[in-house]
Formats: structure tokens, C-alpha cells, sequence
């Protein structure tokens, strides 16, 4: 048996343990972080471009726009720390979320002023 009760673990005394949350994101390599935090922008501009399965419930083009958008400026900033093995099909989900942004808006932004086309250049679609 444990010498603590369970009200006073980190997880029920609502403090968190910011020493042991450290110690695990200490362990964790970059290239890992990176990764993670492009899927997660990549997932969150998917549910805001209405490419769930909740389709145009919870569809907002302009914060997909900035999602995107700080998912190629992650991307075009990491790119010579993370390998192409990671890269690339990060490269291919934005790419894809770039175009889905061009379907769904109404009034199509001009060829190279679309999110994230600052950093990967014109898309067409």
C-alpha cells in the first residue's frame, strides 16, 4: 500500500507537478515535439475547414486560415532540423489543407496569398 492518499496525489489536489512535467518533456527529442505540434495544427485546421465528420459544424475559414498558416511558418522554420522522412508528408498534409482552403472559400485568395503560401509558394487547385 502506498504511504499517501489519494487526495494527495498531483492528479486530485488540482497543483500540477510542473517538476515531473518538465522531466517529461526533457526526454522527449525535438524532432518529436515538432512532429506532434504540426499534427495537432494539422488537425485543428482540418476540423475548422469542416473535413470532419461534423462536417460545417464547427467550420471557421478564417482561423483555419491561421492555423495553416502557423503550420507552413513551423514547417518552412524546421525544415533542415527535421529529416525528410518526417518532412515530407507534413509537406503533403499542408499542401492538401492549402487546397481544401481554396475549394471552400467563397472568394479565392489570389495564387501565392493564401495561408501559408508565403512560406511554400503559389498553390493552384
Amino acid at each position: 500500500m502506498s504511504e499517501t492518499s489519494p487526495s494527495d496525489t498531483p492528479e486530485t489536489s488540482g497543483d500540477p507537478d510542473f517538476d515531473a512535467m518538465a522531466r517529461d518533456i526533457a526526454e522527449v527529442p525535438a524532432v518529436e515535439v515538432i512532429v506532434t505540434v504540426a499534427v495537432n495544427l494539422m488537425s485543428a485546421a482540418a476540423v475548422k475547414l469542416g473535413l470532419t465528420e461534423e462536417g460545417d459544424k464547427f467550420k471557421d475559414l478564417d482561423e483555419a486560415r491561421k492555423l495553416v498558416h502557423a503550420l507552413a511558418g513551423l514547417l518552412d522554420a524546421s525544415a533542415t532540423e527535421i529529416s525528410s522522412f518526417h518532412a515530407a508528408p507534413l509537406r503533403d498534409g499542408l499542401k492538401s489543407l492549402q487546397l481544401a482552403f481554396r475549394e471552400a472559400s467563397l472568394v479565392p485568395d489570389e495564387p501565392g496569398q493564401g495561408p501559408g503560401e508565403k512560406y511554400t509558394g503559389a498553390i493552384y487547385g
